[in-house]
């Protein structure tokens, strides 16, 4: 199970350093018209980061407390990743009104985040599910 977590966990992470690049390259870094907030993107990716680094670690080394702090680690990453994916809903359901200036330009009016695809939001959402229920599952095994 441990080793389905970490596999679930890199699949998940290809998909947020897909959104992540995609928000970036149409200027969701310098603010503009993005819903999502820079500290809230980046908080969701070094936290992930770390519980993966964690995890890896815990593969390794079979240490239960490394376990559990794996999945605590997941708990505010699952927070932040609601609450933008509730965000980036809002994006999808509001029209553009005005054409749409270069990305990242004061004329965009289209929100970097309207640009993801929508297979790769959900499927990154479910694989995080999913590797937070196999983390508890190997946590509470351990």
């Amino acid at each position: 199970m441990t080793i389905a977590a970490l596999a679930t966990w890199l699949i998940t992470a290809l998909g947020g350093f897909y959104m992540l690049g995609t928000w970036i390259a149409r200027g969701g870094v310098r603010g503009g018209t993005s819903r999502l907030p820079v500290p809230v993107i980046f908080g969701h990716f070094l936290l992930a980061a770390a519980g993966l680094v964690v995890w890896v670690i815990y593969v390794f080394t079979d240490a239960g407390a490394l376990a559990w702090t794996a999945f605590g680690i997941l708990l505010p990453v699952a927070l932040l990743g609601f609450v933008m994916f509730f965000r980036w809903l809002a994006v999808t359901r509001t029209p553009s009104v005005r054409p749409e200036g270069a990305p990242g330009s004061a004329q965009a009016t289209t929100a970097p985040e309207s640009a993801f695809p929508i297979p790769v939001v959900l499927g990154h959402g479910l694989f995080a599910v999913v590797t937070l229920i196999l983390v508890i599952l190997s946590a509470l095994q351990s």
